[in-house]
């Protein structure tokens, strides 16, 4: 038992450096990031060197399929340490950009209107609906910047004669090409060839920039060495992680660890990267290194790479100045990332990338190596399986000596692992469903990542399916059944191991661990489970508001606030009951909409003994384009600033167990 207690050392030295010190430090400061950084770092290679020299040198050379399994585990951790090391060196410092744009802001501007620099906005589409492409570019127009210095290109790789007639309506120039070569890298090239501004903004063709776009990024590059400045990436909708797992209002989307924490720490470095939209370069830097780079699918990150070798460098503003569209559905969820992994594979065979690019240093070229998407999904697997292994063939993933080893050498490196990514993202990341997400991912990425080393080019490039063309719900049979085969055979081997004359281990302690390890597993692989269910969800998303407005009806005039609005209609609630009843027409007055007729849908009394009205319009014209403003250009957003442990817990066991209400809008 003493023994047993004193094997937990080093983990209780992990959990009191962190409550003592880590935790009670500031974790936007650089001092206490390395600090902290390299304190894990220490842990991390105390159990590495532990691991290789007692356990994988220990194991007797025989060739048995022990052996194999033994140092293909190993070289599996090998490169799960290196991409920690990279996390760890990158997240070691902190940058906040925001005073520095306050500053040029405040100084750039009091320039007159004719000194300001010319800018243009690509849009560059393929095959997005009406819904999605009108905000775009009604967001685009409304940017608080001088009009005669601002020109909106819609780049249109369809050649759309509707989108043409709608981009002459709104006065933006509608551009085509007789050809896609080169695909969306391409379809920038082509505008470079027609437009003339001294920078260019790109915005896909889901995102919206909010009006202060152009006046907080534009200022900096008054620097000379800048090239791109990039801004984080937003959302206005529930992308399929957050439907999928009833999780809409207490998860944050998926992509929120690297906008928010990775992007500003990489910038601290001077490795940050462009990621396409929501980006500003300069047309001069752009030109000198020939246009758009269209070796790989991933132009963006090529652009920041070929930039580099010549001097130039990407900034993060790391400010909400944009709202776009989540992948909608898993089909659009795994078309992206399966882009992104793709195209990050292929930069290391480029004489342009990582490992050839001319001019870049040792330290750019570690940091730009795709190692993360080389090494995530096979250690996500490794560790899905290690334990169905053990239990099936009585192969450990290490020459074990005993329990108290993997208590005294492996434990602490989890608890400092979990505990630093609680430290460094409190609101991005929970053990269970993060790991979650990441074993539902991994069955279908890990194909694209072995695929891609094989094969890294001639997979065309792929337009991640929006808007109200992108209506499907899918089963995801094939995660799902692959997710169910390991839950079956970590489930069954555990109780095959239960009864003595079945047992395939024997009297082996790791039995012990192994059995732990299999019963995590398997609830992380149930969550992952729902993921594959596709929930339905509204086209449009509404946003949660609080001001004051005013309903007229045909009985009088009743004063309450809207607490939900969207392009199609919203929630007002009152402290009395309303008169009105469903079907009535009425009269909506609120900021910048004096006189917006309605219909009311439904009335209903909540549970806190007030009365909520839900309302619908048909906007057109000028009004919708007013909409669209107030809406998706600054005024609000659907960030989660923190996490509800309980309400996670509930969103699970609900999704899990209950029934879930049919999304509406």
């Amino acid at each position: 038992m003493v023994q047993h207690l004193v094997s937990l050392a080093p983990t209780l030295v992990v959990v009191a450096f962190f409550f003592i010190f880590s935790l009670n430090w500031p974790r936007d400061r650089t001092w206490s990031r390395a600090i902290t950084c390299l304190f894990v770092l220490a842990v991390a290679l105390r159990y590495t060197t532990w691991r290789f020299f007692a356990t994988v040198l220990a194991h007797p050379v025989d060739w048995s399929f022990g052996f194999v399994w033994t140092w293909f585990v190993f070289l599996v951790e090998l490169g799960a340490f290196a991409d920690i090391l990279l996390f760890l060196v990158a997240m070691s410092r902190y940058v906040d950009r925001s005073a520095e744009a306050d500053r040029r802001e405040a100084t750039f501007f009091t320039r007159s209107a004719a000194d300001l620099p010319t800018v243009d906005v690509f849009i560059p589409t393929y095959n997005e609906p009406i819904d999605v492409l009108e905000r775009t570019i009604v967001g685009a127009l409304a940017l608080d910047y001088p009009r005669d210095k601002l020109t909106v290109y819609v780049l249109d790789d369809k050649r759309r004669s509707w989108l043409k007639e709608y981009c002459e309506s709104k006065g933006v120039v509608h551009v085509t090409r007789p050809d896609n070569s080169h695909a969306k890298a391409g379809n920038m090239n082509n505008g470079l060839t027609v437009s003339s501004g001294e920078f260019i903004a790109i915005f896909d063709a889901d995102f919206v920039p909010y009006r202060s776009f152009l006046r907080r990024t534009v200022p900096f590059f008054e620097d000379p060495t800048i090239g791109i400045v990039q801004t984080p990436q937003h959302f206005f909708n529930k992308d399929p992680v957050q439907s999928n797992l009833s999780l809409e209002t207490v998860w944050p989307d998926e992509q929120r660890l690297f906008f928010d924490e990775m992007a500003a720490s990489r910038d601290a470095w001077d490795v940050s990267f462009c990621c396409g939209s929501c980006s500003i370069a300069r047309r001069s830097a752009v030109e000198e290194i020939g246009g758009f780079p269209h070796d790989s699918i991933t132009e963006d990150l090529l652009t920041t790479l070929a930039l580099l070798n010549r001097g130039y460098k990407t900034r993060y503003l790391n400010e909400r100045l944009s709202m776009g569209l989540a992948a909608e559905n898993l089909k659009g969820y795994f078309i992206q990332r399966g882009r992104w992994c793709r195209g990050g594979i292929q930069t290391i065979y480029l004489h342009n990338g990582p490992l050839r690019g001319p001019g870049l240093t040792l330290f750019q070229r570690f940091m730009f190596l795709p190692l993360s998407w080389l090494v995530q999904y096979t250690v996500r697997f490794v560790i899905l399986v290690v334990p169905a292994v053990y239990l099936w063939t009585g192969a450990a993933p290490l020459y074990f000596t005993g329990t108290q080893d993997i208590v005294w050498y492996q434990l602490p490196v989890l608890a400092a692992y979990f505990l630093l990514m609680g430290w460094l993202t409190p609101t991005r990341y929970l053990p269970l469903v993060s790991s979650a997400v990441g074993a539902f991912a991994t069955f279908r990425m890990l194909p694209v990542v072995l695929s891609s080393l094989v094969k890294p080019f001639g997979t065309p490039f792929r337009v991640t399916p929006k808007g109200s063309g992108n209506e499907e719900s899918e089963f995801d049979a094939y995660t799902f059944f692959s997710i169910a085969f390991w839950i079956a055979v970590t489930a069954l081997g555990l109780v095959v191991n239960i009864v003595p004359e079945w047992s395939r281990i024997g009297e082996g302690e790791f039995s012990v661990v192994s059995a732990y390890w299999a019963v995590v597993n398997i609830a992380v692989l149930m969550v992952a489970a729902l993921i594959c269910f596709e929930k339905p969800r509204p086209l449009l998303d509404s946003f949660a508001t609080d001001e004051a407005a005013r309903i007229e009806s045909e009985d009088g005039a009743l004063a309450g606030r809207v607490t939900s609005l969207s392009l199609e209609g919203g929630i007002v609630e009152f402290d009395t009951a309303p008169t009105a009843q469903a079907g009535d027409a009425v009269i909506l007055e609120m900021e910048r909409f004096p006189h917006l007729r309605c219909t009311i849908e439904k009335v209903s009394r909540l549970a806190s003994r007030r009365y909520a009205m839900r309302f619908s319009y048909a906007l057109d014209g000028e009004c919708r384009d007013r909409m669209i403003v107030k809406l998706y250009t600054g005024a609000y957003s659907q960030d989660i600033h923190d996490l509800d442990k309980s309400a996670i817990a509930s969103g699970l066991w609900s999704r899990m167990f209950g029934r879930t209400a049919r999304a509406t809008a």
